[in-house]
């Protein structure tokens, strides 16, 4: 018989409670496959599976014509995929990064295999059209994974638009955003009426605002679950502040015994220990921390105890 290491079975016990699995030798990667063992999520609507770690594009990817910065993002992509990567996420809000995104991709062979996310942000449901037109144009598509409401711009227009592009096989999901903690009210009772596939808000160890309850009502996180909407976490290092609160400092040592080596690792690890969250997207141009960041999407996963302890040591 073989024993498992006290490691692999905190890591096994942990990741089958949460309902998540580690996919290694998947049929996802194709050829760019490393063959890294990733954890994977279910979409609720769906059931489909996707590795919870993706990649954000805001600022990273807004890099215009400039052949070094390509070069690096080109990099980045790459790497990405060849680690099991799939979920990357932009907006017309994020300047260049659309056509970055798409034109990279294409370029590397890699689009057709990658979970296009973006989102619209406009008024007007014409205008609507014309901005999610060009999208996909400049994604290199004519198809998208998930199309999101930006920081839900006129929502109860563009969720018509999503809906009947939705139907007709345009978008395969739909969902909304915000980048605020006092849209969270809005954002649970939407998820409440509307039938919506995602949900990507703010979440990391310095904001947990979602899944704080309020009087006599459930808290954002525990609303998405009820409804079957999947959560994405953006902001997950608080646009960097909580490496400034961590400089000088050491990863603690019960997080290094179980492999959590990096402060982004730690932080990306929080995130991914919450039940209620699917997925998380950091945004990086740059190699060293790309790898950290897909790191985290593997090993052991924070009990919920110590889940407690990292909140209450970060205080």
């Amino acid at each position: 018989m073989v024993e498992l290491s006290r490691k692999k079975f905190l890591t096994t016990a942990v990741s089958a409670a949460a309902g998540f699995s580690t996919i290694g030798w998947t049929q996802l990667l194709g050829a760019h496959d490393r063959r890294v063992p990733l954890f994977t999520a279910k979409i609720p609507g769906s059931g489909e599976s996707l590795p919870r770690v993706g990649l954000g594009t805001y600022s990273t990817f807004d890099v215009g014509s400039d052949a070094g910065e390509i070069r690096a993002v080109r990099e980045v992509l790459n790497e990405f995929y060849s680690l099991g990567g799939r979920l990357i996420d932009s907006s017309p809000m994020y300047g260049s990064a659309e056509q970055v995104t798409g034109d990279v991709s294409a370029e590397l062979g890699l689009n057709a295999g990658l979970f296009m996310a973006t989102k619209v942000w406009i008024s007007g449901a014409e205008a609507g059209r014309r901005q999610m037109a060009d999208s996909l144009a400049k994604l290199r598509r004519q198809k998208i994974e998930l199309m999101q409401i930006h920081n839900l711009v006129d929502w109860r227009t563009q969720i018509k638009t999503l809906r009947e592009y939705k139907e007709k096989g345009i978008f395969k999901y739909i969902g909304i955003t915000h980048y605020l903690t006092s849209a969270f009210g809005e954002l649970s009772r939407m998820v409440k009426s509307e039938k919506l596939d995602f949900l990507q808000i703010p979440y990391s160890l310095g904001e947990t605002s979602a899944a704080r309850e309020g009087r006599n009502e459930a808290s954002l996180l525990a609303v998405a679950h009820e409804h079957g909407v999947a959560v994405i976490a953006n902001e997950p290092f608080g646009q960097g502040r909580l490496f400034s609160r961590v400089r000088g400092k050491q990863v603690p040592a019960w997080a290094v015994e179980r492999g959590i080596t990096t402060w982004s690792q730690y932080f990306l690890k929080f995130i991914l220990s919450e039940p209620r969250v699917q997925f998380v997207i950091p945004a990086t141009r740059k190699l060293s921390h790309l790898r950290e960041n897909m790191a985290a999407g593997t090993g052991y996963l924070p009990s919920a105890s110590e889940r407690r302890m990292m909140q209450r040591d970060f205080l």
